[in-house]
């Protein structure tokens, strides 16, 4: 491993909130923020994973309700970690270091990059992002 580290504008890119019921969640945080929320199908389609984002400035921090087939409600909020320009080399070092790809590198409906998704040696599910 390298000494030298990398230093990035923002820690987290991302973060997504679990539901069960994407409709009633959407209504939900539309009601209580007073804003429209966009949504999304994620990667494949045919999956059924869809999203709901919450509006922020195209530079600013955001976020979505999620509906994804390993993601359950309660058991937390996913942050995204910056990974910016380095993306497939922290993929490939996930099993390296004891993790578990969840969801190889996507590309995010409307050219914000793309993501992916791992479990941490201690069970918890991280996102990675990168512009």
């Amino acid at each position: 491993m390298s000494n030298t580290a990398t230093v990035r504008q923002n820690a987290i890119n991302w973060f997504e909130i679990p539901c069960a019921d994407l409709d009633r969640a959407t209504t939900f945080y539309e009601t209580l923020l007073g804003a429209k929320m966009q949504r999304e199908n994620i990667g494949d389609n045919n999956i059924g994973d869809s999203m709901a984002i919450f509006p922020a400035e195209q530079t600013g921090t955001s976020g979505t309700l999620v509906k994804r087939r390993f993601q359950k409600p309660g058991a937390g909020t996913m942050v995204y970690l910056n990974c910016d320009g380095d993306l497939d080399d922290v993929l490939a070092r996930v099993p390296k270091a004891g993790g578990l790809v969840l969801m190889p590198k996507t590309e995010v409906p409307g050219g914000y990059g793309h993501f992916a998704c791992l479990r941490d040696t201690e069970g918890n599910h991280i996102g990675l992002h990168s512009h």
